[in-house]
C-alpha cells in the first residue's frame, strides 16, 4: 500500500513539473519570432501539438491550461504581451479564439491514435491545428465584424508556416511516441 502511494506521489510530482516546464516552453515558443513568408512565425501551435503527442491529452491540457491561466492573471506569456497589453483584457482581445483553440488542439493531438501511417498522422494533426484557426476566426469575426476579410486576416498569412510545422511534427511523431512510452 505504501509503495503504491509513493509511486502515485512520484507520478504526480513528475506531472506537475512537466506542466510547469511546459508552460515555460510554450511562453518561449510564443515570444520567438522566426522569419517566414509572408509573416514571422511563432512555434506556439507546434508546441501545443507537441505537448499533446508527447505527454498525452491530460498533461497537455494541464500545460496549456496553466499557460492560459498565467496570461489571464497578467503574466506576459502571450505572443504580443506586454506590448499590446496583459491579463484578461489581452486574453479577450482578437486572439482569444486561437488561445482557446490551443486547448482543443492539444486534446486532439493527445487523444487521437497517432500509431498509424504517416499520411493519417498528417491528416489528424491538420485537423487538430484547424480547430485553432476555426475558433480563432469565429472569435475574430464576432469581434471585428463579419464584413471584414476574416480568412485573409486570421488564417491565410499563417497557412504556409502551419504546413511546415505540421509536416515537421508528422515526421517526428513516431519518435515522439517512443519518447512518450519512455516517460
Amino acid at each position: 500500500m505504501e509503495i503504491t502511494k509513493s509511486i502515485s506521489s512520484q507520478k504526480l510530482y513528475k506531472s506537475l513539473i512537466i506542466i510547469f516546464l511546459g508552460s515555460i516552453v510554450l511562453t518561449i515558443s510564443a515570444k520567438l519570432k522566426i522569419p517566414f513568408y509572408p509573416v514571422p512565425m511563432t512555434m506556439q501551435t507546434f508546441a501545443v501539438l507537441f505537448f499533446g503527442i508527447s505527454f498525452g491529452y491530460k498533461i497537455g491540457l494541464g500545460i496549456v491550461g496553466l499557460y492560459l491561466f498565467e496570461g489571464i492573471i497578467g503574466i506576459p506569456v502571450f505572443s504580443n504581451s506586454p506590448e499590446k497589453g496583459v491579463g484578461l483584457i489581452y486574453f479577450m482581445g482578437p486572439t482569444m479564439g486561437y488561445l482557446v483553440g490551443f486547448l482543443i488542439a492539444t486534446f486532439l493531438a493527445g487523444y487521437l491514435n497517432l500509431k498509424t501511417n504517416i499520411f493519417m498522422i498528417f491528416i489528424k494533426l491538420t485537423l487538430s491545428v484547424s480547430i485553432i484557426y476555426i475558433l480563432g476566426m469565429l472569435w475574430l469575426g464576432s469581434l471585428i465584424g463579419w464584413d471584414k476579410p476574416i480568412f485573409e486576416l486570421g488564417a491565410a498569412p499563417f497557412l504556409l508556416a502551419e504546413l511546415f510545422k505540421i509536416s515537421l511534427l508528422t515526421i517526428l511523431t513516431k519518435t515522439i511516441l517512443n519518447f512518450r512510452n519512455f516517460i
